[in-house]
């Protein structure tokens, strides 16, 4: 039996708010009133909860979760909705990396901040368009907690923060010394194991010794997970779904007929009915399974190390410096050996375009056929599996001072940060020496076993690849309350940032040469200056009733000037009630890879109505995507309206509108809309001399208005159970009912909300725990649900109309052995619960679950 989201929806008034007999008092302690500037404010307050929706990760909230990495954490959250990729999206030029998603946004549209700075991109765009941070570059030790501002917030932080801010706090203040260590390990049919270390320590009081030096360091590393790995993934057989295929891959044949065999079985080739891989089909090919040549989460070897370093100065001021250190390594399968058919190019840095590369055999060749085509299509599988390592170093270095002087409080800093990455790739293959080796008929394509070992060697090319970004900041802050109203102090603040990225991303000598066969290629060079001026104002109007005014003026070298301005309003008319609601108006700036210098080499497939051969297959096509330097920002308005209800201090209710309208969305035009016009886009549409297309050109432009909108709940209620101690519970819903967006230019706007239109967009996201605390053992047990979703990609009817919930429960056990001394056990996904199949991906949705099954950890923790 299964629980609707809405029938649990429902059902929270009835466990949450309190009835008279469970009602109790905690103590009410001597608390010192401490000035603080929260997530989505420069004013600076003895107010935490404004008029913004924060969803608040505490420290002891991320150590139940049982998670080992930021990511993992960050995945919980239930709005991030889709469109959030990490470690599993190994085919990106980002391998090994992970990204944050508010509502569906994407990465772009999310911004992180780190202790209320932002820090350097990750060294290459994702996609080729997407700068965004790198998670897995920031230490998980030393976070204190993780706000996440769920509201647009340009007018207080700038460009990116269309969905809302992600801040994560770190410990500035730690003393004594706490050290942990881990050891996890998938249990059923995957055998992947990690191990974990983490250090906090931290000595001198700032209120006593006038300073305090806190430092981290944390380490993970974790074993390669490949396809072929997982129980029910490793035969790539989906027969067994509605409309499910044997997921194998055709190949070594002559011409467009696979059924033209070139040879016979070798290596991993195996003689398959045609129709198992295409329904409808007749006769046999020769085919592999993909599953050997797939990893699904890489090995990662990942250290950080922080130190925050704290002076008082004065009685009234302060200063800072702070150093963060990230050394992240990915090793993963790139894919099968080098395939050759009719669509091999290389690049021509002279044209800056493609070479077509003839895999035609010549009559002298052994494997010339005695009729029909010889034209290649051959997978070289005895130049071995190409496998691909990402490194990347990461640091951050933020310094500055912050005081009160006269009536004013005031803040400046300095921040420089970057993300430097070398990526080597093994096995690509040499267009020389291939050209050289089919004109010379000494390479048998129909039995590799007659290669010799220096043939293969002679073929065979590794690659480096360098890239980096760079984030130097400027920041001065200050505020203060201008007058006393009636109803309270009027505060203000107002700011300055200046701000200079850059991007150096390039490719290797061997693409640069022509050398490299099939080159994906992703160039970004460039950079530009910002500069923001900013100021906010709240102004009392009633006791219980405030107005936030705020706006931000930036000004890019590249595109010219955005303003955002904002509104909210807290009315609480009750102790126990709270209504807030906001306006503003944001942006996102073109990204360096949107608007600089860049060029882009990808690989895809199309479905081409003119194509002489196969008119209605999907055909393997090369996208060539180049810049605009006359783009526009995205512009955003953005509304919540939200209402928090709070009973006692046992429990509260918040329910919160969100309502998004982003225009001006940058991305390129879709395959089938050039296509489509390629009569109308001249030199956008390459064909061969049969007419079938080769490449396709696209170019950044503006275009199309996307309207989001949809609702989160958040609730938690504590239980005083007398001698069976104490049970609090908690749960986030988040409700996605709109994500309209036309599906291509001219085209009608389509609501992707609730299916995956627009990529994997589920209606309902949810997480919801229990933590039991009794004497020395504290169990935290969670349950975390993503919904169903309308199966838009159904090719053939027999393909179900929805994709399954993903329903996944986790168990966190700690046992506080003594006053040092803590056990830790956690079972992720103790029901084993398999990840449901998507027609639209061939497997399983990445974006949405973790493929691993049940997972085991045990750690131990010594406070000094």
């Amino acid at each position: 039996m299964s629980l609707k989201p809405s029938l649990l929806a429902a059902a929270l008034a009835a466990v949450f708010l309190p009835t008279a007999h469970s009602q109790t008092t905690e103590p009410e302690g001597a608390k010192r009133l401490e000035r603080v500037t929260v997530t989505g404010s420069n004013i600076v307050s003895l107010k935490r909860e404004g008029a913004n929706p924060v969803q608040v990760l505490s420290a002891a909230d991320i150590k139940a979760s049982g998670k080992t990495s930021l990511p993992e954490v960050l995945r919980l959250i239930a709005a991030n909705s889709g469109n959030s990729f990490n470690e599993q999206f190994t085919g990106s030029f980002s391998a090994g990396t992970a990204g944050l998603s508010l509502r569906g946004l994407g990465q772009q549209n999310t911004l992180v901040l780190v202790n209320g700075r932002r820090v350097a991109p990750y060294a290459t765009a994702q996609n080729m368009q997407d700068v965004f941070t790198d998670l897995n570059s920031l230490p998980l030790a030393a976070v204190r907690r993780i706000d996440v501002l769920k509201d647009g917030a340009s007018s207080i932080y700038g460009s990116d923060a269309i969905a809302g801010v992600v801040n994560i706090v770190l410990y500035d203040d730690f003393q004594g010394t706490e050290a942990r260590v881990g050891l996890g390990r998938s249990t059923e049919g995957t055998g992947q194991s990690e191990r974990s270390f983490e250090l906090r320590h931290g000595f001198g009081d700032l209120a006593r010794e006038g300073f305090n030096l806190t430092l981290s360091f944390d380490a993970l590393k974790r074993d390669r997970l490949d396809q072929s790995q997982v129980a029910w993934l490793r035969d790539n057989d989906f027969r067994g779904e509605p409309g499910g295929t044997l997921a194998w891959v055709a190949t070594n044949y002559l011409g467009s007929d696979p059924t033209n065999k070139l040879g016979g079985v070798q290596g991993p080739l195996q003689l398959i009915n045609y129709g198992d891989l295409t329904p409808g089909k007749t006769g046999t090919v020769l085919a592999y399974n993909p599953a050997a040549y797939k990893t699904l989460i890489p090995g990662a070897e990942r250290y950080h190390g922080s130190a925050r370093a704290t002076w008082r100065l004065t009685e009234d001021v302060e200063a800072y410096a702070e150093l963060l250190l990230g050394s992240s390594r990915a090793d993963l399968i790139f894919g099968a050996p080098l395939s050759v058919s009719s669509s091999l190019r290389a690049w021509n840095d002279k044209t800056q375009s493609l070479d077509t590369i003839s895999v035609a055999l010549p009559k002298n060749h052994p494997n010339y056929p005695t009729s029909g085509s010889a034209v290649l299509n051959a997978t070289l599988f005895d130049l071995g599996t190409r496998f691909k390592q990402d490194a990347v170093q990461f640091q951050r270095v933020l310094t500055g001072a912050r005081g009160t002087t006269g009536p004013w409080d005031w803040e400046a800093s300095f921040t420089q940060s970057s993300s430097r990455l070398r990526e080597t790739v093994q096995n690509f293959g040499n267009r020389y020496e291939f050209e050289r080796a089919l004109k010379a008929g000494s390479y048998n394509f129909a039995d590799q076993s007659l290669n010799s070992e220096a043939q293969r060697q002679a073929l065979r090319i590794s690659t480096l690849r360098p890239a980096s970004a760079e984030l130097i900041a400027l920041d001065a802050s200050a505020s203060t309350e201008l007058t006393r109203l009636p109803a309270g102090p009027l505060g203000f603040a107002l700011g300055v940032q200046l701000r200079r990225e850059s991007m150096d991303s390039r490719t290797s000598e061997q693409v640069l040469s022509g050398t490299e066969l099939r080159p994906a290629i992703n160039i970004i060079q460039g950079g530009r200056t910002v500069g923001a001026a900013f100021a906010e104002f709240n102004v009392p109007l009633l006791k219980s009733l405030s107005l936030n005014l705020a706006a931000r003026a930036d000004r890019y070298s590249d595109f010219g000037s955005a303003v955002s301005p904002k509104a909210s309003l807290r009315y609480q008319p009750l102790d126990s009630l709270v209504l807030r609601a906001n306006v503003s108006q944001g942006f996102r700036a073109p990204s360096l890879p949107e608007i600089t210098q860049s060029t882009g080499v990808s690989y895809g497939s199309v479905i081409d109505p003119r194509d002489p051969i196969s008119p209605t297959v999907a055909r393997g096509v090369t996208n060539l995507t180049a810049a605009n330097p006359n783009l526009k920002p995205e512009r955003a308005n953005n509304f919540n309206f939200g209402v928090v209800l709070s009973p006692d201090a046992q429990s509260q209710i918040s329910v919160d509108y969100f309502n998004i309208r982003q225009k001006d969305l940058i991305d390129t035009e879709t395959a089938d809309f050039i296509i489509a016009n390629e009569a109308r886009l001249p030199g956008r549409v390459l064909r061969d001399e049969q007419g079938r297309i080769v490449s396709l050109t696209r170019q950044f432009k503006n275009q199309g208005t996307r309207r989001v909108s949809g609702f989160d709940i958040e609730a938690s209620r504590s239980f005083a159970l007398g001698g069976a101690g104490r049970l609090k519970l908690k749960t986030q819903l988040s409700r996605l009912l709109q994500f309209t967006l036309p599906p291509a230019e001219g085209e009608a706007a389509v609501n992707g909300a609730g299916s995956n239109e627009f990529g994997s967009l589920p209606a309902w996201r949810s997480s919801t725990s229990a933590v039991w605390s009794l004497g020395d053992w504290t169990s935290t047990l969670s349950w975390n649900r993503v919904g169903s979703y309308t199966q838009t990609y159904r090719p053939r009817p027999e393909i179900a109309e929805r994709v399954r919930a993903i329903n996944t429960v986790d168990l966190n056990v700690d046992w506080q052995l003594s006053r040092q001394l803590q056990a830790t056990l956690t079972l992720q996904n103790f029901s084993d619960a398999k990840l449901p199949w998507d027609a639209s991906t061939g497997s399983y949705d990445y974006s949405q679950g973790d493929p691993r099954g049940r997972f085991l950890s045990l750690k131990a923790s010594y406070r000094f």
